[in-house]
């Protein structure tokens, strides 16, 4: 059996309808995958960025590529989300 993966983005927002803090979660978060470029300056992954809604609250897109390259990556992502109870929105493709 085949699991499909989703790309999908995490909001700032719990389900109870509070911000998520520190305020800059989202940076955190995606600076958790980053690495090192050539030119010796860290970039962000293509697959993990930060952005924000139409709203204004903080939010990080999730590429669901990133699970072909570390499926532990992705799971951890999914796993944040859960354990902060932040509000999930699926992306089609």
């Amino acid at each position: 059996m085949t699991v499909p993966f989703h790309s999908f983005i995490i909001v700032g927002v719990t389900s109870d309808g509070k911000t998520f803090r520190p305020s800059d979660w989202a940076d955190r978060l995606c600076g958790i995958m980053s690495a090192f470029g050539a030119d010796r300056k860290m970039k962000f992954s293509p697959y993990v960025r930060p952005g924000c809604t139409i709203t204004g609250e903080k939010c990080v897109m999730v590429d669901a590529k990133i699970y072909k390259l570390e499926p532990l990556a992705y799971n951890f992502l999914v796993n944040f989300a859960k354990d902060n109870d932040l509000k999930v929105e699926s992306l089609s493709e």
